[in-house]
């Protein structure tokens, strides 16, 4: 009987129905008895009745009314306190190495605006960056700020999350270090200061307070530093970037950023623009028709003329990076909101009688010649040294440009210009520290033979696989020595040697020797020194080969003290990344090119030299767009770039025909003209007592011969045709050396083979259509 009839039974006063049976209980079988309780039935265990969901809910629902009530008494107790991000911010004093002042810093760059100065759309633009729900939410992002804390507890590092609200508190009423407690304080006071201030009160405080990069803080400071306007006057798009730059203001900022970091700057800039779309905050059509805003030039901030702003901004962009790397700061941009704020005294490594020579070198050798009014190409050459101390990594001076104010980027540390030929040291010494035989079995070394056919095609195992890179002036030198190639900076041999190295074991030692190798192809290309490099990190390069194979990293600043705190920096000695016998054995061909090469008649013949002891390498890069030197003594290493920038548009253009230069190069601007002349005019009168190499090879220009090179005895190619040059002969230097070395060679670096190799040895690379520069017209040079 169904529960429906059962009442209707009652309700007639019927007797209630027989219940039904329960499942749980024992049925009759056919025969009459209770059927056996189902197996595997067993009673509740221990642990069981131990956790019950009672208890676990129960458990639950305390740890919340704890972690509530712990809130509500944090929420009591913690008020909203007086602001300090303007009240705390200090000057900076920068010091030479013997503490005298170089630079104070320290007047921020800031001017508050009122929120109605700002155009509606361009307020819009960082709320549409960074919280889109700021006019809707309560100040906070609860779960964005759980997992700030959780990672700070676990030790991972920060991420994203917070609301504008949460990030002008950080700025404005806390700090930025990374803890537990001011993640609660900025949660607690975000909350509080939410229900007391209206958004746009809010608003106008985070975007006046917020670091943009370049030293701006505040939209009023970053319009002018980016568009040279007020912000009254910006637009919607660069409103958007200036949003953007908030996330990465260093990475982002046009005239400092990479190709990687302007793709990611357009990209987030984008972001911006398509999320004010989706809140219907920006007509479709018109977002469709927006094109990106590139920021302008930047102005050197006040009191940094000359070579001091560079200086400075070297000395913060080392800290900046110490800060992050020791944890003091989450990333760059924090580090450097952290510098900009203030209270540090920062020592560098500059030497300041060095600092003076090497800027007077300039100007004598150099800028006294430029005359832009004459000829235009003159405003185009940009100049930049680094001089380093080998033994220590100590940066002792740099020249980073003609005048802050007039050219803001650094020509000392920027990246964006080819090394050239200054890169051929690293392939022999990736040879030499390799133990590397050319493809037919011969030892690679300064005696080993090679063909230095201009556009000779480079050859793998017999295949040609299309590369065959022109010598400068096109000019062949037959068979020869790698001392002579070095000496006459012959693009085929290294090309060739390269290949025969293994390109992957050439970068691989680049890597070690300093060079930033992240994102280079290991391609036969890269023999011409066509990737990009700065004199800072070529002077890296070529100390760790005269600190015997030791790496070293160019330091710049000595100690950085704050008024809470020591920041710990780094020892600029490494370790041994390469065998002392490689890094010497490269540095004595080297002297080869001072003595006999393409540095003869610069430093070689230079009266001042003494007897001095010399290794360096000249470097011009293709159509003649940059021209280096970079040289060292036993005490002093020194990389001198010259660098063809457009005055106008900031382009990368030739050098050829500056200060009037007509040559048979065709008014070209080698490595061995105006950098090895500021080279020399700076070191001879900076490098103290006359010194010698000590150096554990046997090999190269600075050692006498064991044996006289002979031709390879099993040579599997035939040169494709004559040389239309003789190679050169042993000729003796233009000048008379005023102090002969201690151990004269026998043989003349650049003397003739005494036998003529009927065929070419082998190895080589080809056409690769992953090679840039497989083809270049003019080639390499100097």
């Amino acid at each position: 009987m169904g529960r429906a009839e059962e009442r209707r039974a009652r309700q007639r006063g019927g007797h209630r129905a027989a219940p039904r049976r329960r499942r749980s209980q024992p049925t009759a079988t056919a025969t009459g008895s209770p059927s056996a309780p189902a197996a595997g039935k067993r009673p509740k265990g221990r642990i069981r009745r131990l956790f019950t969901w009672k208890k676990i809910l129960g458990t639950f629902l305390g740890l919340v009314v704890l972690v509530i009530g712990a809130f509500v008494a944090l929420y009591m107790t913690i008020d909203i306190p007086a602001g300090n991000a303007t009240a705390q911010l200090q000057s900076n004093i920068y010091k030479y190495s013997d503490g005298t002042m170089l630079a104070r810093t320290g007047e921020l760059n800031r001017e508050s605006v009122d929120l109605a100065e700002v155009p509606k759309d361009v307020q819009r633009t960082f709320v549409a960056a960074e919280n889109k729900t700021f006019y809707q939410d309560a100040g906070v992002d609860l779960r964005g700020t759980g997992r700030g804390i959780l990672n700070t507890l676990m030790g991972r590092g920060t991420q994203g999350g917070s609301t504008i609200t949460q990030q002008y508190v950080k700025n404005y009423y806390l700090d930025q270090n990374q803890t537990v407690t001011r993640k609660l304080k900025e949660l607690v006071i975000s909350l509080k200061l939410d229900r007391q201030k209206s958004k746009d009160y809010i608003l106008a405080g985070y975007i006046n307070t917020s670091y943009y990069g370049r030293g701006a803080y505040g939209i009023q400071a970053a319009a002018q530093a980016y568009y040279h306007k007020d912000a009254k006057n910006l637009t919607v798009q660069e409103g958007a970037y200036l949003a953007a730059l908030l996330q990465a203001p260093n990475q982002y900022d046009w005239a400092l950023a990479t190709d990687t970091g302007k793709k990611l700057a357009v990209a987030r800039w984008n972001y911006v623009l398509d999320n004010m779309v989706k809140q219907h905050w920006l007509d479709a059509g018109k977002r469709q028709a927006m094109t990106f805003p590139t920021p302008k030039a930047p102005k050197a901030a006040p009191d940094m003329k000359g070579q001091t702003g560079y200086l400075v901004d070297a000395a913060n962009a080392s800290l900046e990076k110490q800060l992050v790397a020791q944890g003091s700061a989450a990333s760059i941009g924090d580090a450097e909101a952290l510098v900009k704020k203030g209270g540090w005294t920062i020592t560098l490594n500059i030497d300041k009688k060095k600092q003076r020579r090497l800027e007077q070198a300039v100007t004598d050798q150099l800028t006294s010649k430029l005359n832009a009014k004459k000829r235009s190409v003159d405003g185009d050459v940009q100049p930049g040294a680094v001089s380093v101390d080998p033994a220590t990594g100590k940066v002792l001076a740099m020249y980073g440009g003609t005048d802050y104010f007039k050219h803001f980027t650094n020509n000392a540390t920027r990246r964006d210009y080819q090394p050239a030929s200054t890169f051929k040291p690293v392939i022999l010494a990736a040879a030499v520290d390799e133990g590397a035989q050319t493809q037919d079995g011969r030892a690679i070394g300064a005696s080993t033979i090679y063909d230095g056919t201009s556009g000779r095609q480079v050859v793998d195992h017999g295949s040609k696989v299309g590369f065959g890179p022109p010598n400068e002036d096109d000019q062949d030198y037959g068979n020869i020595t790698v001392q002579t190639a070095m000496n006459q900076s012959v693009n085929s041999v290294f090309a060739q040697m390269g290949v025969d190295v293994g390109m992957d074991k050439v970068m691989a030692t680049a890597g070690k020797l300093g060079m930033d190798t992240k994102g280079m192809e290991a391609v036969p290309a890269q023999t011409l020194g066509s990737m990009g490099a700065s004199p800072m990190e070529m002077a890296g390069i070529y100390a760790t080969l005269d600190n015997h194979g030791k790496k070293v990293t160019p330091a710049i600043i000595k100690s950085a003290q704050h008024k809470d705190s020591t920041v710990s920096l780094p020892d600029p000695i490494g370790d041994q990344v390469i065998s002392r016998t490689a890094a010497d054995t490269v540095t004595s061909v080297l002297t080869g090119v001072v003595d006999d090469g393409t540095a003869n008649q610069s430093v070689a013949s230079n009266p001042e030299r003494n007897g001095q002891q010399v290794a360096g390498k000249t470097g011009t890069s293709d159509n003649n767009k940059s021209a280096w030197f970079t040289g060292y003594t036993p005490g002093l290493v020194t990389s001198v770039g010259l660098f063809g920038e457009s005055a106008k548009t900031h382009a990368q253009v030739p050098l050829t025909g500056a200060t009037g230069l007509i040559t048979t190069g065709g008014g070209r601007i080698n490595g061995g003209s105006y950098p090895a002349k500021i080279w020399a005019a700076y070191t001879f009168g900076a490098m103290g007592d006359v010194s010698k190499f000590d150096l554990d090879t046997t090999q190269g220009a600075a050692v006498q011969p064991t044996y006289t090179p002979t031709t390879p005895s099993t040579p599997s190619n035939t040169p494709s045709h004559t040389p239309s040059s003789k190679p050169p002969t042993s000729t003796p230097p233009s000048h008379t050396p005023t102090q002969t070395p201690t151990q004269t060679p026998t043989q003349t670096p650049t003397q003739t083979p005494t036998q003529t190799p009927t065929q070419t040895p082998t190895g080589g690379i080809t056409n690769n259509p992953l090679d840039p520069g497989a083809s270049s017209g003019q080639g390499f040079g100097q």
